[in-house]
């Protein structure tokens, strides 16, 4: 039977049938939408948020073409131009990086300076990268930018596959010194979103360095009460968290999320959550990263319940 007598015959059996579903997918994204923007308006500041569920490409943005500080959201961007190079053969994971005492930055979050703090040890680049993207370490991070040619390096690498909207100047040790400097490390959540997507959907690095980044980002021990907050306790989640200082009026720039969820049945839907210039504290903004999530979860897997 001819496609075009098919489709007349539906359409005279079941006049609806053909509006139907597009107005009920569009009627539920409206609905997520409408939830999410009430999470936002819950707390002070300004929260930028961008999905994209990255088997149907469907996508959802609540002020995603705004700019925001990343904070240490930048060492995933960073650790993917490091497995470029690797890729390449230009860097090599067991290559040893050798740390002297006077690279360790003071006062920071640095796992790795807790672990070596004497500094004058040679380090695997797969061990500093671990430490960049696992546990989100500022010192190991300065020196893969410094490994690499700095934060210009790793912001010329993303524009290079395609992502215009995130922008690399300053390493950890000079946010350190200059309150100002964060801000000039900005991306937009949907461009986050579309970085999520090309590096685990899409063929800009190897196999194994993509893997190698999946173990990284699912191993990350910062913001489990952001995106993984109130998911259920098996979902896989990787991720890259950021978070700022307070300002001395109780201003906090930076408190952000993001990653992949993988839904029952092995969905994956990007999600990137950036809560800026709130006064809401700690716990508050963590709390809407939570709720943000799972509106997002729970939208994508009413279906399969």
């Amino acid at each position: 039977m001819p496609e075009n007598f098919t489709r007349k015959i539906i359409s005279i059996i079941f006049p609806g049938i053909i509006l139907f579903f597009p107005c009920t997918v569009a009627a539920q994204q409206n609905s997520l939408r409408s939830e999410i923007e009430a999470i936002t308006r819950s707390v002070d500041g300004k929260v930028g948020v961008a999905v994209m569920n990255l088997d149907s490409r469907d996508t959802l943005t609540v002020h995603g073409k705004d700019h925001y500080p990343m904070q240490s959201v930048y060492k995933f961007p960073l650790a993917l131009a490091v497995l470029d190079q690797v890729d390449r053969g230009k860097l090599s994971l067991e290559q040893k990086i050798h740390i002297s005492q006077s690279e360790l930055i003071p006062n920071t979050w640095s796992p790795l300076a807790k672990k070596y703090p004497e500094g004058n040890v040679d380090v695997p680049l797969r061990e500093l990268l671990r430490y960049t993207v696992s546990q989100s370490d500022n010192n190991a991070c300065d020196m893969l930018f410094r490994l690499i040619g700095g934060p210009k390096k790793a912001e010329e690498y993303i524009q290079t596959i395609g992502v215009k909207d995130i922008t690399m100047v300053n390493t950890e040790a000079e946010m350190h010194k200059d309150w100002e400097a964060q801000f000039a490390n900005w991306s937009r959540p949907t461009a986050m979103v579309q970085l999520l997507e090309l590096s685990f959907k899409k063929d800009i690095l190897s196999k194994s360095s993509k893997d190698l980044l999946y173990i990284f980002m699912t191993e990350t021990t910062t913001g489990l009460k952001r995106i993984k907050g109130l998911l259920p306790k098996e979902t896989i989640v990787l991720h890259k968290t950021g978070t700022s200082g307070t300002s001395d009026t109780g201003i906090t720039p930076a408190i952000n999320d993001v990653g992949i969820m993988i839904l029952p049945g092995g969905q994956q839907v990007a999600i990137a959550v950036f809560v800026s210039n709130t006064s809401a504290g700690m716990d508050a903004a963590e709390n809407v990263i939570a709720r943000i999530s799972k509106a997002v979860y729970d939208h994508y897997t009413e279906g399969r319940k």
